[in-house]
């Protein structure tokens, strides 16, 4: 296109580079089979996939094509076409996994290869995270899927920013599966503005005109998807609380959660609008409450208030004056939550991992499922908790390299670096979000973040130095 630079790759398929890609080939080869092979055996180990009581009940709701809306529809409705082709959806986990791997295999062919990055293919094949996690049915692993895959195409997009028909391809794929990553996860909208911001620097970068438009033009682009997305799906939800619910415990934990922290603490609305409640929290709530997760309140207050929806009201004003005349207490209470997922210091008191099936028998049945806890499951399980407590299943640890990776890669600045250290950046902005929205420990949830050091350090390892 006239006007846009071509920048050259650093990779043993072109121009120049072919002739001395010979050193470089076995790495890079090494590389993809250990990747490839990786896939393979998490598949084989993992087959037909694990279900847990949330992925259960969405594959009963995939299945009659009605959701209840407790989670986002786009999980219930992959699991019911993936069902569809093949009872229990075990395409879906298949789905899954190629996304996370598919991510993974696309990263490393940016660069020529090293030995280095080989080795570390090996040793992450190893983690829970690849091992396991990519056939477990949660909608954090889509999530981190999707929005990896969708972050591989727009850096594939910048190297071959110079070829039009493949750089457009390349775009409408990161946008499409960033759409995905955005549905799949209520706070994974995060992906769109730093895919949308580095659209537009690969673009200044390769001396494109309109680079801001660009980027405006992709992330429009992506709302668009999302919304249209949105609205079909929500026409078959049964009109449930769902979100709504689950933002009014939210809600509800932190007030608690102040309480348990400030006995003394005067929460003045809830006093004066639902003396009841107020009392109930105090009483039952606060000797309850745990900073690991929400579940200790489901039976002293939650199956008491959930009957009542008149309090939703009262509850979302007394959690605003929370915040405006506690702050404080309430930035103690969140700080506390965010912690555990972030830092899992009771991995016993945290869901580390989770295999077979397990459900409610009514579910299990809608789903057409069975219970399952065979010997190769526990095996699993018991494999991915060694790891407990060991950086190697650490979000910090995983965060902190995030970060180290983040500064090479803008040191560096080349168009592929850009959509990488976005994808890292949209990673770091996730997990900060759960300083908000944090409920529970469990290990699943920042899964993202992982995922997004993973890839990233096979990126670097494979392209050492930037192209020139």
């Amino acid at each position: 296109m006239a006007g846009e630079l071509r920048w050259r790759p650093d990779g043993p398929a072109r121009g120049v580079t072919r002739a001395r890609s010979g050193a470089g080939l076995s790495p890079r080869l090494a590389t993809y089979v250990a990747i490839v092979a990786a896939w393979g055996a998490c598949l084989a180990l993992n087959w037909p996939g694990h279900f847990t009581w949330d992925s259960v009940m969405q594959l009963a709701e995939g299945r009659r094509g009605l959701y209840s809306g407790q989670h986002p529809p786009v999980m219930s409705w992959l699991l019911g076409l993936a069902d569809a082709i093949s009872p229990g959806a075990p395409l879906f986990v298949a789905f899954d996994a190629t996304l996370v791997f598919g991510a993974l295999l696309a990263f490393a062919g940016l660069g020529r290869g090293s030995w280095i990055a080989a080795a570390l293919a090996i040793l992450f094949a190893l983690a829970p995270q690849l091992a396991i996690y990519p056939a477990i049915v949660w909608k954090d692993v889509l999530f981190a899927g999707a929005a990896c895959a969708g972050f591989a195409c727009l850096a594939w997009a910048g190297v071959e920013w110079a070829n039009a028909r493949r750089r457009w391809l390349l775009l409408a794929g990161a946008l499409a599966l960033l759409s995905l990553a955005t549905l799949a996860r209520q706070n994974g909208a995060v992906v769109l503005p730093f895919a949308a911001s580095a659209t537009a620097w690969m673009a200044a970068r390769c001396g494109a005109r309109g680079a801001p438009a660009r980027g405006i033009a992709f992330v429009g682009a992506s709302v668009v998807v999302v919304l249209a997305a949105s609205l079909a799906l929500n026409a078959r939800v049964d009109g449930s609380a769902g979100v709504g619910e689950q933002w009014e415990h939210l809600q509800t934990y932190d007030i608690v959660g102040a309480m348990a922290r400030d006995p003394q603490v005067r929460l003045r609305v809830l006093k004066a609008r639902a003396p009841g409640l107020d009392a109930l929290l105090r009483e039952d709530g606060a000797p309850a409450y745990s900073p690991s997760r929400i579940d200790t309140l489901v039976d002293p207050v939650f199956t008491e208030t959930d009957q009542r929806p008149a309090l939703a009201q009262p509850v979302a004003a007394q959690w605003r004056a929370l915040i405006l005349r506690h702050p404080l207490l309430y930035l103690r209470q969140r700080a506390a939550a965010f912690g555990w997922v972030l830092l899992t210091p009771k991995p016993a008191e945290c869901v580390m991992a989770e295999t077979g099936v397990d459900g409610d028998p009514g579910a299990l049945a809608a789903a057409g499922l069975k219970e399952r806890d065979t010997a190769r499951d526990q095996a699993l399980a018991r494999y991915a908790h060694r790891f407990a407590g060991t950086p190697v299943y650490s979000h910090a640890a995983y965060g902190a390299a995030a970060i180290v990776l983040l500064i090479v890669l803008l040191r560096r600045r080349g168009p592929a670096d850009i959509a990488v250290a976005a994808m890292l950046g949209a990673a770091l902005a996730f997990a900060a979000s759960f300083a908000v929205i944090s409920i529970a420990c469990d290990y699943r949830y920042l899964y993202f973040l992982d995922l997004s050091a993973i890839a990233a350090a096979l990126y670097v390892a494979a392209r050492p130095r930037p192209a020139a």
